[in-house]
């Protein structure tokens, strides 16, 4: 007994392209940490008294400026990063970016 009826196999799944390891996105947020740090360690842009802030020499005051800078950095590379893996993720699942 023959069957009119002919079962397809399913094609095999295409592999999924490799998703690149640089995006812009990581390299906003590496620069982005770059920043402070770089900031930091020139010692020679803020090795001075001259202005002073409310009597607190400028060595001091701008210093103390980039703890909340530095965290605004921080957090904007988090963004970055976060974005970038929803987006690898959507990717991995077949859905738009």
């Amino acid at each position: 007994m023959s069957s009119d009826l002919e079962v397809e196999e399913p094609l095999p799944e295409r592999p999924a392209a490799p998703l690149p390891a640089v995006t812009p996105e990581r390299v906003l947020a590496g620069l982005s940490l770059t920043v402070p740090v770089v900031a930091m360690l020139w010692v020679s842009s803020y090795t001075k008294a001259d202005p002073e802030v409310g009597g607190v020499p400028f060595f001091y005051w701008y210093q103390l400026l980039w703890v909340p800078v530095s965290a605004v950095f921080t957090f904007a590379a988090y963004l970055l990063i976060n974005r970038d893996e929803k987006a690898r993720k959507a990717a991995r699942a077949g859905g738009p970016r």
